[in-house]
């Protein structure tokens, strides 16, 4: 069971978000021991799957599934490469690639974009 408070950080929205969705029906709430709303893990779960699952560039079709929407906070570039900075959230995710492929897709600060990993290494920790 996760409180109000951690469930709205676990999805990056407000603690009345959530407690908005739980008065509608969104999200179901139990009560903990102390008395206060709790919900279940599983089913947050399934809310943060639904609402990532929200396609703001269109639907495409591709083999990855690590998809990260956000906006371009900075871009630098030399003669041969460029590195462009994203903010997805709470994530920040920076890209390194050809000066050509940013000039292309026309990256500059405050454009939408995406940030699509395909990774065969993915490291998963539990908090301590």
């Amino acid at each position: 069971m996760y409180s109000v408070a951690e469930a709205a950080r676990l999805l990056d929205v407000s603690d009345d978000t959530v407690r908005r969705w739980i008065d509608a029906g969104k999200i179901t709430a139990g009560v903990d021991g102390s008395g206060r709303r709790a919900v279940d893990g599983a089913e947050l779960a399934k809310l943060a799957e639904d609402l990532a699952g929200t396609d703001v560039l269109g639907n495409r079709t591709a083999s990855a599934r690590n998809r990260f929407v956000g906006i371009v906070t900075d871009v630098r570039r030399d003669t041969v490469m460029a590195q462009v900075q994203l903010q997805c959230g709470p994530h920040r995710l920076v890209s390194l690639m050809s000066r050509d492929a940013a000039d292309e897709l026309g990256l500059e600060p405050g454009v939408l974009a995406s940030a699509v990993v395909k990774a065969t290494h993915v490291i998963v920790e539990l908090p301590s």
